[in-house]
């Protein structure tokens, strides 16, 4: 058996990828109340089960191949991949179906803390089958809007390299369209105790998903030039994110956050995602700055919108989704001397494919979670009651808690009930026996 470099490469990446969506579980889950941490982790390995089997019986098949009117590919030409079985052709089937999986999870932040998990499990495979797959097919498939597409031969090829419109402006899209669907949360904007509960979670999740995204952006390089492009752009595009963020976050609330740092960082991801291959270091950088400026102001509209996007998914993935991908007209460097972006001298050619499929994303996401979500909610529902919503859904939904104080050996119930008997137990004598004189 002969394998290269850059199938071992590929490998890696897909693995890579693959653990950016348990990454996002944590990211998500220490952004959540304490009663929701399991629920946010699950949500996202759920689709990873759900989008992993679909993926091998007609998702691939939807984004490559044969086409149906450019708008997607049969779904039975490689039905169960069959006719890939000792191929290496296997391989790009399971790193494409990693950006299928974490797509999809990036969603599930805007709705949580109150959705029905049952409604989230219906929600996955009909949003990648009518929405993902004919995305993905029509950018990087051999649809409408790849090369010799009919868009294509309209406003010119798009550039989008690793997903700034088919993963990050749908899922941006998805996640401002559901979070009007499922409504607010209780107490929004007003409940203190809406605030992250675990820090930390959300720094080993950004950290994940920061590592994870070398092979995202880079598993499909071809060439050491382009994949040490890539690595330098990756590295450095959420390196700027991240500072610009923390002096925005300064000057506008007085202090540097560790939410911040995180969030500055997976601005930073987003934005280089479409263009990591086609711009320069110092470009990155740039587009760094702005994106983690931009996404740092972004994530405040919700409270003056009344959109209770809860962990920030709009702000940030469709805030920089739109950034990154549009930048593109601008700072795209010319390829053997031709085209390139309006600051080298490429015209608005390139800003006018950029912009065409970031207005055919946003139609088709946003339409499309509309149907799929009111008519999920019109039948299952995806909101649970006010009660389960108070008492927790990790109670409610799965019958478990992440922090099970009381089960751990130290008979309390609550974290409150520990830390008083921590402080009773701590107290001077003289104080314990004049509160005993007093009982």
């Amino acid at each position: 058996m002969e394998i290269t470099a850059q199938q071992v490469w590929l490998m890696i990446s897909a693995a890579m990828v693959l653990l950016m969506t348990p990454g996002l579980g944590l990211f998500y889950g220490g952004m959540t109340r304490a009663k929701s941490a399991l629920n946010m982790i699950m949500m996202s390995f759920i689709s990873a089960g759900i989008v992993g089997v679909v993926w091998v019986l007609y998702g691939y098949s939807l984004t490559t191949g044969e086409g149906v009117l450019g708008l997607f590919g049969n779904p039975f030409t490689s039905f169960g991949l069959q006719n890939l079985m000792g191929s290496p052709d296997l391989l790009k089937a399971g790193y494409s179906a990693t950006f299928a999986i974490i797509t999809v999870a990036l969603i599930s932040g805007a709705i949580a803390d109150r959705a029905k998990f049952s409604a989230w499990a219906l929600f996955v495979p009909v949003w990648i089958t009518l929405i993902y797959c004919p995305l993905a097919y029509m950018i990087w498939g051999g649809g409408l809007m790849s090369a010799g597409g009919a868009v294509t031969a309209i406003f010119g090829q798009v550039i989008d390299f690793a997903g700034g419109a088919v993963v990050e402006i749908s899922s941006g899209t998805a996640a401002l369209v559901l979070a009007i669907i499922v409504g607010q949360r209780h107490g929004f904007a007003k409940d203190p105790n809406h605030r992250p509960h675990n820090l930390p979670f959300i720094m080993l999740g950004a950290a994940i998903l920061w590592f994870g995204w070398f092979g995202f952006n880079a598993g499909a390089a071809t060439s050491a030039e382009q994949a040490g492009l890539i690595w330098i752009n990756t590295l450095v595009a959420p390196a700027a994110a991240m500072l610009s963020w923390l002096v925005t976050e300064k000057i506008r609330h007085g202090h540097p956050t560790s939410l911040g740092a995180a969030s500055g960082v997976v601005a930073g991801l987003v934005a280089i995602t479409p263009s990591c291959a086609n711009i320069s270091p110092l470009a990155a950088i740039a587009l760094g700055l702005v994106a983690g400026a931009a996404c740092c102001v972004f994530v405040d509209l919700k409270y003056r919108f009344g959109l209770d996007d809860s962990l920030d998914v709009v702000g940030v993935h469709l805030g920089a989704g739109l950034i990154g991908t549009l930048s593109l007209g601008l700072i795209a460097l010319p390829v053997d001397g031709q085209g390139g972006g309006l600051f080298y001298g490429g015209g608005v050619q390139q800003l006018i494919a950029q912009a065409a499929a970031v207005v055919i994303t946003l139609l088709l996401s946003g339409i499309g979670t509309a149907v799929i979500g009111l008519v999920i909610n019109k039948t299952v529902g995806f909101r649970v009651s006010r009660e389960a919503e108070t008492a927790g859904v990790d109670l409610s939904e799965h019958a478990e808690t992440a922090y099970a104080l009381g089960e751990m050996g130290s008979g309390f119930s609550t974290l409150g009930q520990m830390l008083a008997h921590h402080a009773a137990a701590t107290a001077p004598a003289e104080r314990r026996a004049k509160e005993d004189s007093f009982a």
